[in-house]
């Protein structure tokens, strides 16, 4: 895969990933064996070569599926950005967990427009971080990464290169 030969259909992906799992779970359980720093910088520099080239408003498929945690700041900004009050935009959008946690209260997102976000200027931080592959970690996070592997072009690309780069696959 050069870096404009990325796989960004999602019935391909899915049908190659459930091919993959016995592959994929030997993938997991070899990354033990490298540097985590090493690991987060190569992931860190392969998902900036594949999100470069995979336009994920184009996907939108993390929007379909992933519930995501907002802040109370956050909940007060986009009330702003929407000239609502917080009180309408929580009894709209908004779960609150008996812990306080606060979610999107909706799968799909309220804020999902075709495959494009609606509030994109004002998205979460979840949503802006997503798939986390530029974060410290790599390694101890794969098993969550490898969730939706799946169903995210851009996870999916980025672990097939470094597959090839860690020489786990030719």
């Amino acid at each position: 895969m050069s870096n404009t030969a990325y796989e960004i259909n999602l019935q391909t992906i899915a049908a190659i990933a459930s091919e993959k799992e016995e592959e994929n779970d030997h993938f997991l359980r070899s990354l033990r064996h490298h540097d985590g720093a090493v690991l987060d910088e190569m992931s860190n520099r392969v998902f900036q070569g594949v999100n470069a080239v995979v336009d994920c408003t184009a996907c939108g498929n993390c929007c379909k599926t992933l519930i995501v945690n907002i802040t109370p700041p956050e909940i007060e900004r986009l009330a702003v950005f929407m000239n609502m009050t917080e009180e309408d935009l929580r009894e709209k959008y908004i779960e609150e967990s008996m812990a306080g946690n606060c979610f999107i209260n909706s799968v799909p997102c309220h804020f999902l427009s075709g495959t494009s976000c609606s509030i994109y200027t004002e998205r979460f931080t979840e949503c802006r971080d997503f798939p986390h592959l530029h974060k410290p970690g790599f390694r101890e996070r794969f098993l969550g990464t490898l969730l939706h592997y799946p169903s995210c072009p851009i996870i999916f690309n980025t672990v097939e290169v470094m597959k090839r780069e860690l020489k786990f696959i030719e």
